[in-house]
Parts: structure tokens; C-alpha cells; sequence
């Protein structure tokens, strides 16, 4: 959560960096990864990935996520929620919403590939 603490990591040899708020149930006061994640990204460049975890409810969620410099995100309760909903089934329908989700926020976006989700798709308020 804190961009010092990402460039350390990356110093010290990571090769990944997660962002994580530990869904906020240890600090209920800590802000969302999501808010934290552009700074984090700025700390470490493109020396590793950085994936984000927290917060991802939706396929919206995901591309937000990708459009701020994640690589790639973590997705708990959705999936959870689908396995006590319909087990092994609710679980398969809860990732292909996701992908729909992503789909069609990505075409929206007039995108059709993954790769090309980047911070040219967010509205920045002046």
C-alpha cells in the first residue's frame, strides 16, 4: 500500500508486487487498493509486475485495475460467493460474468484486446 515500500521490494529483489489491503478487515480505516495502486505503479516502473488485489467485484473493476498499470488482479469474494451459491458450477458462472463483464466494458472502450487496456481510457477530473 505504500510506493516506498514498493520501490524497497524491487531493490531487494521481488519479482512481483501485490497491493493489498487484506480486504480492509485489519485496518478497516486503510484506503482502497485501488486508490493506492497508481503511485505503487509510478514507485516501481516496469521493473516488475504489480497485481492488485481487493475490491474486485466486477469485470468493470478488472479493467479499471489494468487501465491504472495492474497486471493483472485478485479476485476473492465473487468466486467464493458463486461456489456457496452453486458449488463447483457457481464458481465457473461467477469467473464467466467476470469475463463477460470485461468483454463488453473492454468493446465499450472500443478495445478488443486485453494488451491494449491502458490509463488512455481512464477520465482524469482537471
Amino acid at each position: 500500500m505504500d510506493p516506498a515500500d514498493a520501490y524497497l521490494a524491487v531493490q531487494s529483489g521481488a519479482d512481483a508486487l501485490i497491493v493489498s489491503n487484506h480486504g480492509g478487515r485489519q485496518l478497516d480505516g486503510a484506503p482502497a487498493t485501488i486508490e493506492a495502486l497508481p503511485a505503487i505503479v509510478d514507485a516501481v516502473g516496469s521493473d516488475i509486475e504489480v497485481w492488485l488485489d481487493g475490491g474486485i467485484q466486477t469485470g468493470q473493476d478488472i479493467f479499471k485495475a489494468l487501465a491504472m498499470g495492474a497486471k493483472g488482479t485478485m479476485i476473492g469474494r465473487p468466486y467464493i460467493y458463486g461456489l456457496g451459491a452453486m458449488g463447483e458450477a457457481g464458481v465457473t458462472k461467477a469467473l464467466e460474468l467476470l469475463a463477460n463483464e470485461l468483454d463488453h466494458t473492454m468493446a465499450f472502450c472500443g478495445l478488443r484486446d486485453i494488451n491494449d487496456v491502458s490509463s488512455q481510457v481512464i477520465w482524469h477530473k482537471n
